[in-house]
């Protein structure tokens, strides 16, 4: 009953974590599209500008985050197949982590009015156009971006409980097979311990004993 539950928490913890690695995957791609764009109207490539003021902080950030949830997907299939303990600490500290920005961010959005002040120029324009995205498809995105917080939930809460059951056992004890072995045991002949050492001679030696005393009495007589 414990090993059919365990691998239907490994299941459903592989599915999420699939759902976090395609937001990943489709933030990496938003991404090189970006770049893609970026090198026709610049002629060059947005990783080698020196100028701080020039720099499309925005692509660099999209393509980070992509590139961390797929890194983390990876982990956490690992983790699944696994069910092991620090494998699962690690991927429950990663989650944790990313629901924190996640929370700091919105917090920020929600309570500061002068949010978009707190980050720098963006050259490219890609975060005026996704600004412009999301509010006018304020609904759309709203639960969309609802959905990933509660997949990263499920995925945590799904890691915890795949961590209170335990891995599978690496072997089993001895008390599964006794039952096999016994019978087995039953009619085995164990051979006689061998002793290092001379021969033992006791019946041949008494019986020449024996003669030697016939004879001196024979003599004696």
């Amino acid at each position: 009953m414990v090993s059919v539950m365990r691998s239907c928490i490994q299941s459903i913890l592989k599915l999420v974590n699939c759902l976090i690695g395609m937001v990943g995957i489709a933030m990496v791609l938003y991404s090189i599209w970006l770049i893609r764009v970026w090198e026709r109207e610049m002629g060059g490539f947005p990783f080698f500008e020196d100028d701080d003021d020039f720099t499309p902080w925005f692509i660099y950030t999209f393509l980070g985050l992509g590139v961390a949830l797929s890194v983390i997907t990876c982990f956490g299939h690992i983790a699944a197949e696994t069910a092991n303990g620090y494998c699962l600490y690690l991927y429950m500290l990663f989650i944790f982590l990313l629901l924190m920005l996640e929370a700091g961010v919105t917090a920020d959005v929600v309570l500061n009015r002068d949010w978009e002040e707190d980050f720098p120029k963006d050259p490219s324009g890609s975060f005026d156009q996704f600004k412009g995205f999301v509010r006018s498809n304020f609904e759309l995105c709203k639960w969309i971006g609802l959905s990933i917080v509660f997949v990263q939930g499920l995925s945590f809460l799904v890691a915890m409980i795949l961590k209170a059951i335990g891995p599978h056992p690496s072997y089993d004890s001895d008390d599964d097979y006794a039952s096999d072995r016994a019978p087995l045991l039953k009619d085995v002949v164990h051979p006689p311990p061998y002793a290092v050492g001379n021969p033992v001679m006791g019946s041949r030696n008494n019986a020449w004993s024996i003669r030697i005393t016939e004879k001196m009495n024979q003599a004696s007589r």
